[in-house]
């Protein structure tokens, strides 16, 4: 694919992001996504074949937003801190994301593959935690499943209330990182 057919790939596949945290996927029309890419209708089915195409590029395009924000090293506690503090971040400066996650999640009700997608993305995400809540020390009886289900259960709930996501993030820290 050429720099310009990247370049129109991606501009499709943002277009069609803030056309989901916008619309939802119910309002989501291919001639909106064109237009608010700056190409013809016609030329986006050289890119995306069907809708489908597009939104699975979409939901491949958000889940890799997440990969960066858990730190590969460095003691347990360390990680979680700066996971969550990441996390508050992005929730503050990209609410589009956190809308089309949502989306999604509302999505994957009645959609086997977007179920499939976000069933995916979140068992790499509870497998990363369960290993960082399984190595670290924590405050006591802190349930490793458990604790990775509230970090989800927090960062999705929060996302809704973006000016609320750092505190809440934190006292979530500080609730599971406390020692004995």
């Amino acid at each position: 694919m050429t720099t310009t057919g990247i370049y129109r790939r991606d501009a499709l596949v943002t277009a069609a992001l803030d056309c989901l945290a916008e619309k939802g996927f119910k309002g989501l029309r291919l001639r909106d996504v064109a237009t608010r890419a700056g190409i013809d209708h016609s030329t986006l089915h050289h890119h995306f074949a069907t809708k489908r195409d597009l939104v699975d590029r979409v939901g491949e395009h958000v889940v890799r937003q997440f990969w960066p924000t858990m730190p590969q090293t460095g003691p347990p506690a360390e990680r979680l801190h700066e996971h969550l503090a990441a996390l508050a971040r992005m929730i503050q400066e990209q609410p589009t994301l956190f809308a089309v996650l949502s989306e999604f999640d509302q999505r994957a009700h009645h959609d086997p593959q977007v179920r499939a997608m976000l069933a995916e993305h979140e068992h790499g995400w509870r497998t990363v935690l369960g290993q960082l809540f399984r190595a670290g020390t924590w405050r006591t009886r802190v349930d490793p499943d458990a604790a990775v289900e509230l970090v989800i259960a927090a960062v999705k709930g929060v996302s809704r209330n973006p000016d609320a996501a750092a505190p809440v993030l934190t006292q979530l820290e500080a609730l599971l990182a406390r020692r004995p």
